[in-house]
């Protein structure tokens, strides 16, 4: 995958190492001298493109054309949010990606700046402090499907509403599928007729509401 990224700062760089770690072709955009400066400590020469997003030529240069996403970690939201318009509407790029700076400019980006993805950290870290303490000991161990899903783990402490019963016995919520049971070190399958143990780890694929009440049946008992 070709991904170019607009502007060079912690986020950009720190992404374009990761992109590159992973095996994927990457470019990074940036203007600012000290920050380039900083860039070629930390990334390969041919991965840096000296010039401003707000200039064609400059997007030219770093083949926006062949770009699949566009991921722009610019320092001020208009200047993610022109990026992402300019990506889609004048050289068709499929997928874009936009920082927000300022969380007040969240509703800004949408499809009609043709952003596909924005990452809003105030949301994303006031969505973790939710999901901590709504699912208690369950810890989130993957997301899925662009976080609609996750892969979750508990280990059943006593007093559990799933001790000593069987996963169809549960009355498992919707939305939520045991993947494996891990015991004394070894895995069992999840079958119906699977009776869960004090410390067995449950693996479970479940929505967010799925989440809450399966840490309810799994986790240990309020007070």
């Amino acid at each position: 995958m070709f991904v170019l990224i607009a502007g060079g700062g912690r986020t950009g760089a720190t992404l374009a190492h990761t992109l590159i770690a992973q095996g994927h072709e990457v470019r990074v955009l940036e203007h600012r001298r000290e920050v380039l400066a900083h860039l070629h400590r930390e990334l390969p020469t041919q991965v840096i493109h000296e010039g401003s997003a707000a200039n064609p030529q400059a997007l030219e240069d770093a083949d926006i054309r062949r770009a699949q996403v566009v991921a722009a970690s610019m320092v001020t939201d208009a200047d993610n949010l022109a990026l992402c318009f300019v990506a889609r509407k004048l050289y068709a790029v499929p997928r874009t990606i936009a920082c927000i700076n300022n969380p007040r400019n969240a509703w800004l980006f949408d499809e009609r700046f043709h952003v596909d993805v924005a990452v809003n950290q105030a949301q994303i870290l006031a969505s973790l402090i939710e999901e901590e303490m709504s699912l208690g000991d369950m810890m989130t161990l993957l997301k899925l499907r662009r976080g609609r899903y996750s892969l979750v783990e508990e280990k059943i402490p006593e007093g559990a509403l799933a001790v000593g019963r069987t996963i169809q016995e549960l009355a498992l919520p919707n939305k939520s599928v045991i993947a494996a049971v891990i015991r004394h070190g070894e895995i069992l399958i999840p079958r119906g007729s699977l009776q869960f143990e004090v410390g067995d780890e449950v693996l479970a694929i479940v929505d967010h509401d799925a989440a809450r009440e399966l840490a309810a049946l799994l986790g240990a008992l309020d007070g």
